[in-house]
């Protein structure tokens, strides 16, 4: 491969890393943002550069540092994969749901991978955040949820046939 090969290739992963519909934010070792992308930008109101080398916890206050250090920790350490279901925490960023006329949920549900991201030299500096929008699920499991508790109360009272 060419050097400008490589520059082309970087650049198409770059446009890719910028548009896809998850959130991608990499992190590092003292949970400072150095990557921030498109998704996270549309629905934080935040740039890129309003978020990079700020820690996570200056931008968002509400994430309880202790807890979010004990998921990522092993990510560090052990070079496994973490992971944030919206049944265990509905978000880590409160995001506005974007479909409030459709939607029933005022907030974005999540789930979130956390990834190690090894450098040439195999040390795990940098970890990736993969913020998924998972509303539509949670929406539709609370509605389900909430329909077999009526069917429940309606059989405990007789009122089925």
């Amino acid at each position: 491969m060419t050097d400008n090969d490589d520059m082309a290739e970087f650049h198409w992963m770059m446009d890719m890393v910028q548009t896809v519909d998850v959130g991608i934010v990499v992190l590092n070792k003292s949970y400072q943002v150095k990557v921030w992308n498109g998704f996270m930008e549309s629905h934080s109101g935040l740039l890129p550069s309003q978020a990079q080398n700020k820690t996570l916890f200056e931008l968002y206050p509400h994430i309880i540092e202790s807890w979010f250090k004990r998921k990522a920790q092993p990510v560090f350490q052990l070079r496994t994969r973490a992971f944030m279901t919206w049944e265990q925490r509905p978000y880590l960023f409160k995001f506005p749901n974007y479909r409030p006329i459709t939607g029933s949920e005022d907030y974005m549900y999540q789930n979130i991978t956390l990834s190690p991201l090894a450098s040439a030299t195999g040390q795990v500096n940098n970890i990736c955040m993969m913020i998924y929008d998972v509303t539509d699920v949670a929406a539709h499991k609370k509605q389900l949820e909430a329909l077999q508790v009526r069917v429940t109360e309606y059989e405990e009272k007789g009122l089925t046939s």
